[in-house]
């Protein structure tokens, strides 16, 4: 879940200047080996476009099956272990980190639904798992988004 979120805010506006952490391919290669990639140019591509995918799935601008070409050539075995039943994703090695991704944005809907969205802040592109108990986050950062709001609802009430 984690390395998900990773890759959905590894594009943040910073002082208003997009910081892409994908898109030279000595950054790309060491995010995608940090989270357990090969670093291959193939694989940065496939993860760009992962990304942007599931941008716009979550915040409902696409619907899920617009991650369907992500998928293509995967394949999901069954095995059996001393421990109970195991699935193995069988996918391109370049292929592999951003089914992973798709994977778990899957387990997070079904585990946590409605929990992964963008922050409420208009100005930041970041994204949120909310795992309040009352499932009422609003923004990526209390310290930076959320005294943003505050401060400019603030602001316009006392004007």
């Amino acid at each position: 879940m984690d390395a998900l979120l990773d890759l959905l805010n590894s594009r943040p506006l910073i002082n208003g200047e997009e910081r892409d952490a994908l898109g030279d391919p000595a950054g790309g290669r060491r995010w995608a080996r940090e989270h357990g990639g090969e670093g291959s140019l193939a694989e940065l591509a496939l993860l760009r476009q992962a990304r942007d995918a599931l941008r716009d799935v979550v915040r409902g601008d696409s619907p899920p099956a617009a991650l369907r070409p992500l998928l293509e050539g995967v394949h999901q075995f069954p095995e059996t272990t001393a421990d109970g039943l195991r699935w193995t994703v069988e996918a391109p090695p370049h292929a592999r980190l951003a089914v992973e991704m798709v994977l778990a944005w899957d387990a997070v809907e079904k585990q946590l639904p409605g929990r992964l969205r963008p922050c409420a802040n208009d100005e930041c592109r970041l994204f949120l798992l909310d795992r309040s108990r009352a499932n009422r986050a609003r923004w990526c950062s209390m310290a930076f988004c959320g005294n943003r709001a505050k401060a400019r609802r603030h602001y316009e009430r006392t004007r």
